[in-house]
């Protein structure tokens, strides 16, 4: 695995709390309605991009994952100020304003959206990943899921086909223990979500969501074993959102107490412990990282605010690939 330093730590423990604190940003904008439509924020997941960006080669491999998708381009090297852009839906986002927050891409960055539809990019992922190997690009991609997406049965007609043609991708379910309001526990016979891989004898195990060490070591083994050309792995990282599943969520379904007590494994917490303990910076020192940070998430919003929003010629310029289009001509007939 790649060397872990104290450089490592003190750039997670920037990141991460660049991460959260974006998306706080988000929460609070869009309850002024400068962000519309579906919200899903990430509070609490940020050891799971920290410890799969240290390990990836950023150069060539992919990422693809379902709509909670702000913080993994961030990751994958995407700017913020264009993420930010793109959830106010204005023309310097991700996707020219036409996305919002659920379909964010980066062909540049090799992050692949950010997807609506539920299990979508599963079999999505498999894509990507054949079309690696099949030019020999040496490349592996990272498809996430929810713990939710795993109950659909495009899964296992992906894993089954992955297993078959040994395809470089590594499979991680994102389980924040609810899939919306319904708890793993209301959903199968076993909690065990790692356990779905069995049946197509592909490797997989349970991973410590909650500590960016952990994820970094189970997704070496995991894209080691993809690029060698043995196959794909399932990971079932377990973590847990400290927001709702969306901004429209009350979260009847869940106590505060076990939310607090989530918080006591706060990923962002765990980073700075083990920097205080090996006094790599003291708390003065992180605090300042702190203001950076918060200085970076304005930085974002005001340049979305400034933004301008696309012009409405934008759609058939990005929707329509042939030029005469028949629909486009009976328009221009009717003005």
């Amino acid at each position: 695995m790649k060397e872990i330093t104290k450089e490592t730590y003190l750039n997670w423990f920037e990141e991460m709390s660049f991460w959260r604190r974006f998306e706080d940003k988000c929460r609070s904008l869009y309850l002024k309605q400068k962000i519309r439509g579906f919200l899903h924020l990430y509070n609490g997941q940020e050891a799971i991009p920290a410890g799969l960006a240290h390990v990836m080669d950023l150069e060539k491999d992919k990422m693809i994952t379902a709509y909670r998708c702000h913080v993994l381009p961030m990751a994958m090297g995407v700017d913020p100020k264009r993420i930010m852009a793109e959830l106010f839906g204005k023309v310097d986002g991700t996707s020219r304003g036409m996305g919002g927050s659920m379909h964010v891409f980066s062909k540049e960055h090799n992050f692949y959206g950010g997807h609506g539809i539920v299990g979508g990019q599963i079999a999505l992922g498999a894509g990507i990943a054949f079309a690696d190997k099949y030019f020999e690009r040496e490349a592996v991609t990272i498809c996430l899921m929810g713990d939710g997406a795993t109950r659909q049965g495009s899964l296992h007609e992906t894993f089954n086909m992955a297993m078959n043609w040994k395809l470089p991708v590594v499979f991680i379910c994102e389980n924040n223990q609810y899939a919306m309001g319904t708890s793993v526990k209301r959903t199968a016979n076993h909690e065990d979500i790692y356990k779905l891989a069995h049946g197509y004898e592909m490797p997989s195990a349970p991973v410590d969501g909650m500590d960016p060490v952990k994820v970094a070591e189970a997704a070496t083994e995991a894209i080691e074993r993809a690029r060698r050309g043995d196959g794909p792995t399932f990971l079932d990282i377990k973590t847990y959102r400290y927001r709702g599943h969306s901004m429209s969520d009350a979260e009847p379904y869940r106590s505060k107490d076990e939310v607090n007590q989530f918080k006591d494994e706060d990923p962002i917490g765990i980073v700075k412990n083990r920097i205080l303990e090996n006094n790599w910076a003291t708390e003065e020192e992180l605090n300042q990282t702190l203001d950076k940070v918060i200085e970076r998430v304005e930085e974002c919003a005001e340049f979305a605010e400034n933004s301008e929003f696309p012009s409405a010629n934008q759609i058939y310029d990005m929707v329509y690939e042939q030029e005469n289009y028949p629909f486009l001509d009976k328009i221009e007939n009717q003005k």
